[in-house]
This record gives C-alpha cells, structure tokens and sequence, in this order.
C-alpha cells in the first residue's frame, strides 16, 4: 500500500487507479433511447402540471416528456432549453426529489415518481452530442452589459442577452467558466467535463466574450462597469467561508469542504489528493454531503459528518443523507463542535457537544465527546463580501448578508441586476440562479429596448 504523510496527517493512494475510476464514475448511468421512451411513458401528463409547478425555471415537463415518448428528443431539448439553457447541469445536479419529482403524481400514488431528471438528462445530451443550436443572434442593438461571474446566473443572463442582439462581456475571477458547476458539486454528478462542455455550447451562439482572472473589487470596479456598460448584472457568487468559530480550529488539517471539493473536480490525478482516515464534515447541507462522500471514495476510512440539529432540519435532502449513509458515511445529528484538538500544530481530534431545543433556541447540554481525526472539514455555509463592490457598498441595499434584489433582480443601483447565491432570493440552486438570470436578462432587455428607467427608489416598495 502506496502511505504518505501530508499536512493533513496520514494520507495516500490507498485504491487503485481502477478502483478511483469506479467509485467516481457516473452516479447515474444515462438513459439509452429504450429506456428513455418506456419511463416517458409513465407519464400522466397531468393538466394542471403539479412538476412544471415546482420547477423554478417553470419548463413545461409534460411536452418534454410527451415529445420523447413521440421519439422527439431533439424537439424535447429545445422545449427544455427555451426556459432553462443550462438543463443539461440541471438534469444532473437539480434535487428532483425535492422538486418536480417530489409532486409527480406517480409519486404520490406509487412512491415511485417519473425520472424526470434523467429524462431531461436524454434529451438536452442528445441535442448537445449532436451540437444542435436553437438559438441566433438577433439583429445587434449596439448595447453592451456587463456580466460579472461565468457561474449559472451570469451564463443564463449572456445567453439571453445575447439572443436579443445585446454584446456581452463576462468578467471571471477564476481560469474556467461554469462558476459551482466547474468548482463547487461532486465529481461522480457532472464526469467527463460536462460542465466546460455545456459552457462551450451555451457560448455557441455568439455575442459573448470571457475575460478570466478578473475579479470585481480587486481588477475593476463597480463604477467602473457602470459608466462603461450600459448595464451590469451581478452573479459573482458567495467567495467567503463561514469559520467554526470554535477552539483550535486553525490547526493543520481542518480545512474548506468547498476548497476540498474544487481541488478534487480539477485534480488530473485524484489518488496525489491528500486525504485523512479518519475524517469529519461540519454541516448539514449539500456541500457536507459532497465532501463527506468523496473523501469516502478517496479511501477514508472512518467519515463522519456533525451537524447541531436534527435529520429533518438538514438542507440535505433526504435521498442525499440516504446516498451518505449507503456510502459508509456516518451521520451523527444534535451535536456541535466545541473544540478542534492538536498535537504539534496538527488536527488529532474533535471535540462535540451535544445539543438540543429549550424554547426557540439551539443551546448545548454540556455533554461532550471526542472523536479521534487527522482532518476535519467546514461546511457550515458560505457568505457574500460586500467590499468586492469596491465602495458601492453603503449605495447598495442588503438583506440577509447578500445583495436585496427585486422579482426582477434589479438593485437598489440604477441599471445594476444581481442573480444567483449572491443575492436574498429564492434556493441557492444551480435552476434557481438559472432563473433569476433569465429573468434579469428580460428585465434588462426591457430597460435597453424601452427606455424603462430603473431607479433605487423602485426597490424600497418592494
């Protein structure tokens, strides 16, 4: 066996290539043309469409379904794309348990609900393997916008520009587009380079140009953008990491699960990882999830993820805390962490307390434990860095800690969107960033071609 030590404490390629190549192959094989018309089939393609209902991006599920069944995935893909031009990302990485599935009425009659999802997965990669564009240009109107981040919201918002003649430029912090589908999910839910893929094909259409390894606040300015562009639209994400805020918790080995996690999706070889045998997550959502099952894959041993409250309280799904669990990971509920221990500098162990509910409020017990680890992840949630606006801050409305945005995400700035997991709106999803940069793009759309004027005073009604 291949053994190292590493910052992390004892780490190594304890599987083989083979091995690796198995565990982060595909979560979900895709469906062939068999497969895809027998499940659209299933479909009841009811009338009032309870699934289209609870999709944020609102496309019309029965008619996709009922095209494939019809075998017209080519027809289905564009039905899908008219709402949702990144469906390929979404048809994998979406929750559809907790969405359009979670209502589909085979669902609540069987338990067994339409695989929506893996449809939408047929059709969009059907029309991307063959490269079919569904989309031109209209006649340039002589406008440029400004898009900040190359993430879900800012791509969903060129993309729309775009098709209205409008000239885009994205400005990029990191060397890849994609935003959290390049850096941010688990390697086994978007392989072979699907991410870059759709980004290649959302910038198929044209009028869209990338300038990477710029980043707003440090490179440009807000103002900046403002008096160049004839709008902006902000989708540059959540940069900032939540700390434990706990005892020892800058020893070596306790790190990021977000900064672990992008390190693995770009590692060529992912055995040169460093990961600990015995390891912990901190958290309840997705991000906690995604960690904790890939440093499963890697060769963890023993993979425990802490989270303060109980099952029903995790932003994880439950098929998520499912899939966890079914890969050797341990789910410890209502306990928190209270102190990281160290032996010279390096993560031996964590301490956790118990907790529970008096009245309204999440307090300790008192009563501790101590679980023996040589890396200890956080992933306790992500927060936005107002001073990126680089002095358009105190001119900005905030709400929760992100930027306060309209239905239609306009700022308390004049001709200023903002999209995505950086603004106070909706689910941080990938089909919810997704909509709300649709949604800016027509808003902005409007604003160029009608001369809607867009004051901050619009805004405070809201």
């Amino acid at each position: 066996m291949n053994v190292r030590l590493s910052k992390g404490g004892i780490v190594g390629a304890r599987l083989s290539p083979t091995q690796l190549a198995e565990n982060f192959a595909d979560l979900h094989p895709p469906f062939d043309r068999h497969e895809a018309l027998v499940e659209s089939d299933r479909c009841y393609f009811c009338y009032d469409a309870p699934c289209m209902q609870a999709c944020p991006t609102s496309i019309d599920i029965p008619l996709f379904i009922r095209e494939i069944s019809t075998g017209n995935a080519i027809g289905a893909a564009k039905t899908i794309f008219d709402q949702n031009i990144m469906g390929g990302m979404c048809a994998r990485v979406c929750p559809t348990e907790t969405l359009c599935e979670e209502v589909c009425v085979r669902e609540i009659a069987e338990g067994k609900p339409v695989k929506i999802g893996m449809l939408q997965r047929y059709a969009t990669d059907t029309a991307m393997a063959q490269n079919k564009q569904f989309y031109s240009r209209e006649a340039s109107t002589g406008k440029r916008v400004a898009v900040v981040g190359a993430g879900p919201a800012g791509l969903a918002a060129a993309h729309r520009l775009s098709m209205h003649g409008h000239n885009v430029t994205i400005f990029e912090a990191r060397p890849k587009a994609g935003g959290l589908n390049e850096y941010g999910i688990a390697t086994y839910k978007s392989t072979n380079d699907f991410a870059q893929a759709e980004v290649d094909y959302i910038l198929g259409i044209g009028g869209i140009e990338i300038k990477h390894d710029r980043m707003l606040g440090r490179d440009f300015s807000l103002s900046e953008l403002t008096a160049d562009f004839d709008a902006v639209f902000l989708g540059m994400g959540l940069a900032g990491v939540n700390a434990l805020r706990t005892e020892g918790e800058d020893a070596t080995g306790t790190e990021n699960a977000v900064d672990f996690i992008a390190a693995l999706r770009q590692a060529e070889d992912k055995a040169a990882l460093p990961i600990g045998r015995r390891v912990v997550v901190i958290g309840g959502g997705m991000t906690a999830i995604d960690a904790a099952i890939q440093a499963k894959l890697l060769g963890a041993e023993e993979v425990t993820i802490s989270y303060r409250r109980g099952k029903e309280q995790m932003n994880a799904s439950g098929y998520e805390q499912d899939l966890a669990t079914a890969n050797g990971v341990v789910i410890r509920h209502w306990v928190a962490p209270k102190r990281v221990l160290s032996e010279g500098g390096k993560v031996t162990g964590i301490e956790l307390e118990h907790t529970t509910i008096e009245g309204d409020r999440l307090v300790g017990t008192g009563e501790t434990m101590v679980i023996e680890v040589d890396q200890v992840f956080r992933a306790i949630g992500q927060s936005f860095r107002p001073k990126v606006l680089n002095g358009s801050g105190e001119a900005t409305a905030f709400e929760g800690g992100k930027i306060r945005v309209d239905a239609e995400g306009r700022t308390s700035l004049p001709n200023v969107w903002a999209g995505g997991d950086c603004v106070s709106l909706g689910e941080d999803l990938t089909v919810s960033a997704t909509a709300q940069g649709r949604d800016a793009a027509e808003s902005i759309h409007r604003m160029l071609t009608q001369g809607e004027a867009v004051a901050p005073a619009m805004l405070e009604r809201v």
